[in-house]
């Protein structure tokens, strides 16, 4: 499999399922991963949440959501747009919220296409740095974001599992 036969498109109501079912799969998987107890994380309650949350990120005129398709398949969302904290400078500053890729078509490049469509929307919007948070037992997120050139800031906050989420931040320069 090969990434052009990944293409990306901006996301619209129509894709609220698909996508909140993406995410629970893949935060499923990397949260088992790290210790959490499956039965902790797929609650009808949970599922509800994801599904208002993405609801909400899609009909956000400051959010941008884009799908990552293959053969008619949403296999991967991104979620970017102004930063969440109020110490970021959102004058200089864009948030990654959120990368998923559909567990099965990890490692095929599809989570490079969207983080690449993140860089473009930094640049386009003539902003510096990206932010984003990685909760730190997702070695898998961890790897490829420092692998992209992001670093830790310092600043964490409580995650589940008595762990955290730590922020990164990514500076552009003419590399990236």
């Amino acid at each position: 499999m090969t990434t052009h036969q990944i293409s990306l498109r901006p996301a619209n109501l129509d894709d609220l399922d698909p996508i909140t079912d993406l995410h629970t799969l893949a935060r499923t998987a990397y949260y088992h991963a790290g210790g959490i107890a499956e039965s902790e994380l797929n609650s009808p309650e949970a599922h509800s949440d994801r599904r208002e949350m993405w609801s909400r990120a899609l009909q956000d005129d400051t959010k941008t959501v884009l799908c990552a398709m293959r053969q008619g398949e949403t296999v991967g969302v991104l979620a970017m747009g102004p930063p969440l904290e109020a110490d970021v400078d959102a004058a200089f500053v864009g948030q990654l919220y959120q990368i998923h890729v559909r567990p099965g078509s990890w490692g095929l490049g599809i989570g490079g296409r969207l983080h690449a469509a993140f860089v473009r929307f930094l640049r386009d919007a003539s902003l510096t740095t990206g932010v984003l948070e990685a909760w730190e037992r997702n070695g898998r997120a961890q790897a490829f974001y420092a692998r992209h050139g992001w670093k830790p800031d310092g600043h964490r906050r409580p995650g589940p599992g008595n762990t955290h989420y730590e922020r990164m931040f990514l500076e552009l320069g003419h590399s990236v």
